[in-house]
């Protein structure tokens, strides 16, 4: 069985999906991006929106609805993109498990 032609996702795609999984606006992604990710991911809007607009197309992520004030877009993780982020977490945990039985 071959690998997904999507893997291995990029660190921050990774991290944008997984602040996804609870529903949020672009700049609650950014703070929750940076937060999960202990700083060592931090965004621009640009870069998020950029990244928005391709995981869209890739039905990874979709927008659920919009806050009370209608300004701001709410997005969260598709069940295709929840599947791509659990087969990037099993394929890291077998690296990671590879390692530690190497070194």
């Amino acid at each position: 069985m071959g690998r997904d032609k999507h893997l291995p996702l990029t660190e921050t795609v990774y991290y944008i999906l997984l602040a996804l999984t609870e529903p949020a606006h672009g700049y609650l992604i950014i703070q929750k991006v940076e937060e999960l990710s202990n700083g060592q991911v931090r965004m621009a809007a640009g870069t998020l929106y950029g990244a928005i607009e391709n995981l869209m197309k890739l039905k990874f992520i979709q927008p659920v609805s919009t806050d009370e004030n209608n300004r701001r877009k709410v997005y969260a993780i598709t069940d295709q993109g929840l599947a791509i982020l659990r087969l990037d977490m099993e394929r890291m945990r077998h690296m990671i498990a590879v390692t530690g039985d190497r070194i």
